[in-house]
């Protein structure tokens, strides 16, 4: 039964970084965190890493605190919510990193209706460079408007 609970909290877990990534981005991003945010936005840097991966690395502490006191705590909980919080992660990785900026070479010929949304939606959040007036959206919950 235990296994049960574990996936149903690690689905929560998954779902509401989705919420969370959201909130940071429209208020911590791009609001009193904007100075290392900004560089995702202008690319006046020649490095291939952006002090925007700063955020990156928070959501990684978080996660391996969770399975530090899973593992010597013995606080059963803390494994799940450390595994969705590295899967969202790792989606958004995926997705946003490397989907949708090319920060690797892959991914690049998918082309579905939910693949042209995200972008759609990406590219309207980028077209405001400036700290105020960028639309934001999770990553996996996309206006349907995007959808076409």
């Amino acid at each position: 039964m235990q296994i049960v609970f574990w996936i149903l909290i690690f689905l929560v877990t998954f779902f509401i970084m989705e919420f969370n990534a959201w909130f940071t981005h429209k208020y911590i991003m791009h609001g009193f965190l904007w100075s290392l945010h900004k560089d995702h936005h202008h690319k006046d840097h020649d490095s291939w890493f952006e002090r925007n991966d700063a955020f990156f690395i928070f959501y990684a502490v978080v996660s391996m605190l969770c399975w530090y006191l899973w593992g010597e705590h013995n606080i059963w909980f803390c494994l799940p919510i450390g595994i969705g919080i590295m899967a969202y992660g790792l989606a958004y990785f995926i997705v946003h990193d490397i989907f949708i900026h090319q920060r690797f070479k892959w991914l690049r010929n998918i082309d579905n209706k939910y693949a042209r949304g995200v972008r759609r939606a990406h590219k309207i959040h980028h077209k405001h460079l400036g700290k105020k007036d960028g639309e934001n959206f999770g990553m996996l919950i996309v206006p349907f408007k995007y959808f076409k």
